[in-house]
């Protein structure tokens, strides 16, 4: 293969094939019509002298070609577009793009508006899309470009991906208004007594708080287990329950709360962006704006 002879945009449509799997969300993707996506895959199957992608009931498969491919293609892609980007300036006022955030369920309903507001003053012409995704699905749209940035706890670990904190929030104990502890010092023997609701992405295991317990030789009683805040914040507001949170997450609710009476680590987020987008000035001031905001209002609480 003579690399004089070979049209590299033929790579960017083979990236954004092996993302979306089919020639018609490719096209998509790339504002292209289907038949020059399938122009394009014919010749690059053609220079690599193989299938590259299969059709299958579940989209089009990488062949064994594609995948040892890929990674050196998406460097590659990453390297040119820092080349042609790093020179240039980033004008946010006449900027017109779409930021896509992938941001943890619990941080949504407080840090979007946040972003949104900043976006509209400084960014009118950027597009803010917000998607939910698990760890593992994150760190590979992150690494694709499917997202920009995630918004997340610590938990997540990734050599190709760059990461700056956030701010963190304290836990504290809800409960409803009127609730019989809501005039009283909330001790560790009121707090086991009680019923509790416990909120985790996880379907089973226990959290900080029960970890925490369990070191002191104590448990408490879960009556309801959620992955959601928004149904664990209504359960509580509408029952004896207690519910044990981050500050943060209680924004906007009409719960009272009193000082957690044992120790638990405060929950932490960081900001992730892949090592690509490092020195893109897009990027850097995308980064610099979504973290300036998230700090402000995490710091409040």
């Amino acid at each position: 293969m003579r690399l004089d002879k070979l049209d590299l945009n033929l790579f960017v449509v083979f990236d954004a094939l092996y993302q979306d799997r089919s020639v018609t969300r490719a096209a998509e993707r790339l504002h292209l019509t289907q038949p020059a996506v399938s122009n394009a895959l014919a010749r690059l199957r053609q220079q690599f002298d193989d299938q590259l992608f299969v059709r299958s009931p579940s989209g089009m498969l990488p062949t064994p070609v594609a995948e040892g491919i890929i990674q050196d293609v998406r460097k590659a892609l990453a390297l040119l577009g820092r080349s042609l980007t790093n020179n240039a300036k980033f004008d946010p006022a006449n900027a017109s793009k779409t930021l896509r955030v992938g941001i943890h369920d619990s941080l949504a309903p407080m840090v979007l508006p946040v972003i949104a507001q900043e976006l509209h003053h400084k960014a009118p012409s950027i597009d803010l899309h917000s998607y939910y995704r698990d760890r593992a699905n994150a760190v590979e749209a992150l690494k694709s470009g499917d997202l920009d940035v995630l918004l997340d706890s610590p938990a997540v670990n990734a050599k190709e991906l760059r990461q700056q904190p956030l701010g963190e929030s304290h836990y504290v104990v809800a409960m409803r208004k009127g609730h019989s502890l809501a005039k009283r010092k909330l001790d560790v023997e009121a707090f086991i007594k009680s019923k509790h609701v416990h909120v985790s992405s996880r379907a089973k295991g226990r959290g900080q708080v029960d970890i925490a317990l369990n070191a002191l030789g104590l448990k408490r009683s879960i009556s309801a287990r959620m992955q959601q805040h928004q149904p664990a914040a209504d359960i509580t507001a509408n029952s004896d329950a207690l519910w044990t949170t981050p500050l943060i997450l209680l924004k906007g609710t009409t719960l009272i709360h009193k000082p957690l009476p044992f120790e638990v680590p405060p929950l932490s987020w960081n900001l992730y962006w892949h090592l690509s987008a490092e020195e893109d000035p897009a990027s850097q001031w995308l980064r610099k704006t979504i973290a300036n905001a998230c700090s402000t209002l995490l710091q409040q609480h």
